[in-house]
């Protein structure tokens, strides 16, 4: 009796060296055939040892079928099984012969234990009696019942699909004319009207004068794995194609978002002369567990009125769709910014935006406004972690004003926040894909606390390039499931 342990658990899907396996033993049996088709050949003259080498071709063609379909498994890709042999019928596949000495030159009829020799049948027609003898599964593989007679070589083509017509002729005529062998696969119509795709092998059988005497033929009903195979085909055509379309998704997502986010990385420099720039540097880490880019954004923008903007912020999404639509938001913020309008209101205006956007997303945002002379950051948010300031080696979260996530209720209202700022201390923003990674163990006040952990460090960097470095090697190696920007900002002496 199997182990309850074991009752319900599901079959595993074969591992690649199981596969491996596999192959080489149909490739070792395959060999086995070769090697007795072989002794058969020796002795083609003996009807019983022709017979057996037409059995001989069919099993190679067994295993060469499964063979190719052993090697797309490995590939990965999915296979079909029939519906047939789903539900147990005569279309599941079997190796079983039995000899039968009353038949025709003593060869091997098809057993009923197997499934596979009811779609194999075979034929003589004698040329010189105009005699014709078919199997009873070659009765069935027509869709003919045996009252009704098995079909001369003449009324062969009838059954057959106009456009294999001239292919059934053509090694009919080149078997009982040149003796050559027959080896090829044409469609019939069935008396029902169902169509069947059939292989068919022979040779010619000569008498005493080298005259051809008669022509025998095995006939394999090969529907089903052709169809399998055709499901295969097109699988795998749709997958590459899915791939592709994958593969030019991210390509534009990707220039799109280059030609939005180019890498920053040096001072921002004011309109007016005398407040010390801005050092600024920022980066983007991509989402490990999708590969797609997002919609994460950062910038640092020199206003005409001598203040600065810097802000980041997240779209949910990923893909063209999501970067497409932190283009337009962003090309919305930097148009306000540049306008004179105050981040408070600046969020309102952005959530508008947002709610009424053919694509309907959500984001959360930070907008910081530095005015260099009175050295004070005023700045608002939407569901966005608060900047962090780092000043003589510790770090701290700014208080956070009020700001609910862009796009997530109509007229909503948002505050500001004012912080001065002093020469030498250090902004660090970033999107909460930053201090989120994953796993339960990594939420976002532990991510936090490693990121304002990392004052002593910041506090000797040489420069805001330097400190983004720090950052990103303190989270970028993380299998984080969402992507991530930071923004380094360091305040000129």
């Amino acid at each position: 009796m199997p182990s309850p342990l074991f009752a319900d658990r599901p079959a595993q899907p074969p591992v690649p060296g199981a596969v491996d396996a596999l192959i080489s033993q149909t490739r070792r049996l395959r060999g086995d055939v070769d090697a007795v088709r072989r002794d058969a050949v020796a002795n083609e003259d003996d009807p019983q040892q022709r017979w057996q080498r037409a059995l001989c071709d069919l099993a190679v063609h067994q295993l060469d079928d499964l063979g190719a379909q052993l090697g797309q498994l490995r590939a990965g890709v999915p296979v079909e099984v029939p519906p047939e042999a789903e539900a147990g019928g005569e279309a599941v596949p079997d190796t079983g012969f039995a000899t039968d000495p009353g038949t025709a030159y003593g060869r091997a009829a098809p057993t009923r234990t197997g499934a596979l020799l009811s779609r194999v049948g075979s034929a003589e027609w004698n040329l010189l009696t105009d005699e014709v003898s078919w199997t009873e599964e070659l009765y069935r593989i027509f869709g003919r019942t045996l009252e009704s007679g098995p079909l001369s070589l003449d009324e062969m083509p009838t059954m057959v699909f106009a456009e294999d017509q001239p292919l059934l002729q053509g090694m009919v005529t080149d078997c009982l004319i040149d003796g050559k062998p027959i080896d090829g696969e044409f469609r019939i119509v069935r008396t029902d009207g169902r169509v069947r795709t059939v292989h068919m092998t022979g040779e010619p059988v000569l008498d005493s004068d080298g005259c051809t005497a008669s022509m025998w033929a095995v006939v394999r009903d090969v529907s089903e794995l052709r169809r399998s195979q055709r499901a295969v085909r097109e699988s795998r055509a749709g997958l590459e194609r899915s791939r592709d379309i994958e593969r030019t998704e991210r390509r534009v997502a990707v220039e799109l978002q280059e030609a939005v986010l180019p890498p920053w990385h040096g001072s921002l420099h004011f309109a007016h002369e005398g407040p010390a720039p801005l050092d600024v540097a920022a980066h983007y880490l991509p989402a490990a567990s999708t590969g797609l880019i997002g919609g994460d954004w950062y910038d640092a923008l020199a206003l005409p009125d001598g203040d600065a903007l810097l802000t980041v912020g997240d779209l949910t999404g990923h893909g063209v769709a999501a970067t497409s639509s932190m283009a337009m938001l962003l090309g919305a913020l930097r148009g306000m910014a540049v306008a004179g309008i105050r981040p408070a209101a600046l969020m309102g205006h952005l959530n508008q935006l947002l709610e009424t956007s053919v694509q309907p997303a959500l984001g959360s945002a930070m907008c910081c406004r530095y005015d260099p002379v009175a050295q004070t950051l005023t700045w608002a948010q939407a569901g966005h972690p608060a900047p962090l300031l780092f000043r003589d080696g510790t770090g701290r979260a700014l208080r956070r004003p009020e700001g609910v996530l862009l796009g997530a209720t109509t007229g909503a209202a948002y505050d500001e926040a004012e912080t001065r700022l002093l020469p030498g201390d250090l902004l660090v923003l970033h999107t909460d894909g930053l201090t989120r990674g994953g796993g339960a163990a990594h939420d976002d006040d532990t991510g936090a606390r490693r990121l304002l952990a990392l004052g002593p460090r910041l506090a000797g960097a040489r420069d805001a390039q330097e400190g983004v470095r720090m950052v990103v090697e303190e989270f970028g190696e993380e299998s984080r499931e969402d992507d991530a920007c930071v923004m380094v900002v360091r305040v000129g002496h």
